[in-house]
């Protein structure tokens, strides 16, 4: 744990950890913060400033207290993930794909940023259910690390190409609910979304965080959109 104490974890004595992502560690600060430390050293600088730029548009996201190197502390949200809700039956999956969707709308609907080109949208590119937190208050949009500018369709795409990958997968419950939450949530979104299916297919692909096992089922996962959307 020593090495934790580095950076702006030098402000506590010792942090302990609380979560573990597939690119990130996080851990309790105190009561009301977490700090969320990338493995793989990555600046979390250009994250935060995207978060500050959501979160003065209305945006849903925790607030960064302090962003240096590798680290980002921020709220600490008191909830289930939106798939938890989904999973232990206190929200429907029709329910919680409309959720998604929403949030959606509501996102693209934000001023583009200062530099972006003309007509694009911030985009979150990582918006699935396990990174919305329900809180008391409203459904917060977590881990933006793969935040650009872009095609609005495009993020709904990559969202519905997300869990269709859970979709085809070997779960057959999730697969179940996987192909219920894919076509309730296309049919709400906003837009042409199988537009920029293609290209949500060559960014999922390079990925570093999949599997060699997802990466074989991501041509099934965007047939099951196509079909999702047509049906």
């Amino acid at each position: 744990m020593s090495n934790v104490r580095k950076g702006i974890a030098g402000v506590v004595p010792e942090l302990v950890l609380v979560g573990r992502g597939r690119s990130a560690d996080v851990y309790a600060v105190d009561d009301g913060r977490v700090l969320r430390r990338y493995r793989d050293g990555t600046d979390a600088g250009a994250e935060a400033a995207v978060m500050a730029y959501a979160a003065a548009h209305g945006l849903p996201v925790p607030h960064v207290y302090q962003a240096q190197g590798p680290d980002l502390v921020m709220d600490r949200l008191d909830g289930p993930t939106l798939l938890e809700a989904m999973l232990d039956g206190s929200i429907d999956v029709e329910a919680g794909a409309q959720i998604l969707a929403a949030l959606h709308t509501r996102l693209h609907a934000v001023p583009t940023r200062p530099g972006a080109v003309r007509g694009s949208r911030l985009l979150h590119l990582d918006l699935h259910p396990d990174n919305v937190i329900l809180t008391d208050e409203c459904p917060m949009l977590i881990d933006w690390r793969n935040a650009v500018d872009g095609p609005p369709e495009l993020d709904v795409a990559m969202s519905a190409l997300i869990v269709a990958q859970v979709a085809v997968g070997d779960d057959p419950a999730l697969a179940e609910a996987g192909r219920r939450f894919v076509t309730e949530f296309l049919l709400h979104a906003d837009g042409d979304p199988l537009s920029q299916l293609p290209r949500a297919l060559a960014v999922r692909e390079l990925d570093p965080n999949l599997t060699p096992t997802e990466l074989a089922r991501l041509a099934t996962a965007g047939d099951l959109v196509r079909t999702s959307r047509r049906g």
